[in-house]
């Protein structure tokens, strides 16, 4: 028998099917790009960042502290760190639901991101519990036991990180502003989650570790800029997966904050260039590459919600403000925040989160709807004042969680097995004492040098080279 030709409501169920594959298909490849660009933010380009800005002798305990983090966290993500951010629970952790990635899989969780499967979301919010407490290092370099940090962010991602990004981003958060938050903080990729809770983390470590031996009368210049360029722009370009990445779909959205991102760095460049010029006399390297990092970390959760000429303002805005707190506010309270990872984390974060409040804007994102589906205004620039206070209510109970957080658990491992190295140790630097062995290798290598058969040469005959090695 002759089958019957399709008719055509059968004809538009396939089109619709192979289109919404299609959206499906192109926003998962995104998503696993943008996952990738993350993971590449903390291995190489922070490790690279960090470790160029030490003293030689602690390059590799430094990049190590970025890199165990890549496996460590991501044990514990598998484990329950996924399940206590993401599965449902009370509005400050979620709960086991996830629990070894039960239930984790291909199927989309309409939730949080519902074209994507589920394990590519989980994947996603992995790579950015990774490099939040790896941010934290900079403010203990150089003086930490290996074994000390372990133990620390272990408890860290468990007791600080976890509860936030439920707060933020979870369903049911605290904080959400969409999922039914008692506090709709505005919060795209981490203003609050990740660079104030590391920022505020950080200062409390620095202070609580103390200051490095000779500090500040000896001077601890950078071992390497060349490394840290090179994890800069590594960096900058990992930050548009962290930030249109966190769109979660390959659309409109997610060019926007691409957009931001990019202009927000641009300008922040510019504005820690300028005023040290004008301060310093010079524009130097380090003032650019760090300028850069300023503007990424304060349009981080604005990103999703402001246009591109907001986000040239926050990004000069957060260029100049750094500048000043990790030049005058840091000399001026005598704290050792060795890579200033409070200085730009901590206060780039504080900022972009409070100006979030006042330049988002339902053009960019209408996310707060009336009951009819008509957009809400977003930000004090789009008529809603109230947003400012949010804003600050989120700050705030981050500083806060943050704060007392990282003192406790400081104290605990101390306790345990004690936090800081010996003097020593300090002096013969953390790749020895730590890891037993050197970034750089000064052995000398004694090579002859072949007859020479030109006349000119004949001088060199018989001679020996001296090649210092570097690593």
């Amino acid at each position: 028998m002759a089958q019957s030709a399709p008719t055509l409501d059968g004809r538009l169920s396939k089109i619709e099917a192979a289109t919404t594959a299609a959206q499906s298909a192109g926003d998962n490849a995104w998503m696993l790009v943008s996952t990738a660009l993350v993971l590449m933010m903390t291995g190489p380009g922070l490790a690279l960042f960090y470790g160029g800005l030490v003293r030689k002798k602690n390059v590799l305990g430094t990049m190590m502290q970025s890199f165990i983090l890549m496996a460590l966290v991501s044990v514990l993500w598998a484990l329950y760190g996924y399940s206590l951010a993401f599965s449902r629970g009370v509005p400050f952790i979620g709960g086991f639901g996830y629990a070894l990635l039960r239930g984790v899989g291909a199927e989309a969780n309409s939730e949080y991101a519902a074209t994507i499967p589920q394990q590519t979301f989980m994947l996603f919010q992995l790579m950015f519990a990774i490099i939040t407490p790896a941010l934290i290092s900079g403010a203990f370099a150089e003086r930490m036991k290996f074994s000390a940090m372990v133990l620390f962010t272990t408890l860290w991602v468990t007791v600080v990180y976890l509860p936030l990004a439920h707060m933020v981003w979870g369903s049911g958060g605290f904080l959400n502003a969409t999922l039914g938050g008692r506090i709709p903080a505005l919060d795209f990729a981490g203003g609050t989650v990740v660079h104030i809770a590391s920022g505020f983390s950080a200062l409390v470590c620095a202070l609580y570790l103390g200051k490095r031996i000779g500090y500040p009368r000896t001077i601890m210049a950078p071992h390497s800029l060349v490394l840290s360029f090179i994890g800069a722009c590594m960096l900058w370009v990992g930050w548009f997966g962290f930030n249109a990445g966190s769109a979660l779909a390959a659309g409109s959205l997610a060019t926007s904050a691409f957009a931001a991102t990019h202009f927000a760095a641009a300008s922040a460049t510019l504005g820690w260039l300028a005023i040290e010029w004008w301060k310093l006399g010079k524009p130097t390297v380090l003032g650019a590459i760090s300028g850069a990092v300023c503007g990424l970390v304060a349009i981080t959760p604005a990103s999703g919600f402001v246009t591109p000429l907001a986000s040239l303002l926050i990004g000069f805005l957060a260029g100049i403000f750094c500048f000043l707190m990790v030049t005058e506010v840091k000399k001026r309270f005598g704290y050792d925040d060795s890579l200033d990872a409070f200085g730009v984390h901590g206060a780039g974060g504080t900022l972009g989160a409070l100006l979030t409040g006042v330049f988002a804007t339902r053009a960019i994102n209408p996310i707060f709807k009336d009951a009819a589906g008509n957009p809400l205004p977003v930000g004090l620039i789009d008529g809603h004042a109230a947003q400012v206070v949010n804003q600050l209510a989120a700050i705030g109970i981050t500083i806060a969680l943050a704060v007392l957080g990282t003192l406790l658990l400081l104290k605990i491992v101390d306790w345990v097995i004690g936090v800081r190295i010996s003097e020593e140790e300090e002096i013969q630097g953390l790749d020895l004492s730590q890891h037993g062995e050197g970034g750089y290798s000064a052995d000398l290598d004694l090579i002859p040098v072949a007859p020479a058969k030109e006349p000119m040469q004949a001088a060199l005959t018989g001679t020996v080279v001296v090649v210092v090695g570097q690593g």
